[in-house]
């Protein structure tokens, strides 16, 4: 036999054999199909089944309508919902419900699920709400003891669930108060990082405004410490009596009965 015809025989075996592997492919999928179909059970592109898919939706749309419920703006949230390990293709009319009243809608949840005829079982799936918000960053480095302006402020699209609790998401709180310590560029701001103008000043003698029902009266006294807007310091009105005063502005405290 020549070299050519063994060249040719070997083609034609390889291709009989690609052709072969093709139809029991194609077998196998076709198979594959008509099983999933006569179960009942259409798979999504996630691989999860109709049922629980349909689950998974009702699930999302509750856990978004108690979110607006809770204030959030629609444009400010995303919802995930995980899918549960075992199918709920068998949970009939779920009906989705929070297992504490009063949850806290941010982060991760838990999410009750009841379904029809089943009175005294109930099934929890997870899922990871994000809630977003602008919180205040430094526009430009900010030294110590510099007074905060709003061209020193701007904001930035910030997950509020992941916000510490000191952090300031609103421009009214910062403008005008004082860096206790050098800020960044771009850094975010908290609470402990300013400190309120002090209006008094130690040794300083104030007007000190006390009022209760039905009374009015205005006395002069020594402040004993330093504060800001807001503050509670102590103040002398004589050498026997001490009161503890709020600072309301420049030199002037008020005592409310």
């Amino acid at each position: 036999m020549s070299r050519s015809s063994s060249l040719v025989q070997a083609t034609a075996s390889l291709s009989w054999i690609i052709a072969r592997a093709a139809l029991v492919l194609c077998v196998s999928t076709g198979f594959a199909a008509s099983t999933a179909q006569a179960s009942g059970q259409a798979v999504d592109d996630g691989g999860v089944d109709a049922g629980t898919g349909e689950a998974l939706t009702r699930v999302e749309s509750f856990l978004f309508e108690q979110a607006l419920a809770d204030g959030a703006r629609p444009g400010d949230l995303e919802i995930q919902v995980f899918p549960p390990a075992a199918s709920l293709a068998d949970c009939r009319q779920p009906e989705p419900f929070l297992p504490r009243a009063g949850s806290r809608l941010a982060g991760r949840v838990s999410v009750g699920l009841r379904c029809e005829g089943e009175r005294h079982r109930s099934r929890y799936l997870q899922a990871e709400i994000t809630r977003l918000g602008e919180r205040l960053v430094a526009a430009r480095d900010i030294a110590p003891g510099e007074r905060l302006s709003a061209d020193m402020l701007t904001s930035e699209r910030f997950d509020v669930s992941r916000l510490p609790s000191q952090a300031l998401t609103d421009p009214q709180a910062a403008i005008g108060q004082i860096a206790r310590r050098g800020i960044r560029q771009g850094q975010a701001l908290s609470a402990h990082q300013l400190t309120s103008p002090k209006l008094v000043r130690r040794g300083e003698q104030v007007a000190v405004e006390a009022s209760g029902r039905g009374f009015r009266i205005s006395r002069q006294g020594e402040a004993l410490e330093a504060g800001g807007l807001g503050d509670i310091v102590r103040v002398r009105v004589d050498r026997r009596q001490i009161l503890d005063a709020r600072v309301v502005e420049h030199g002037r405290l008020a005592v409310t009965y």
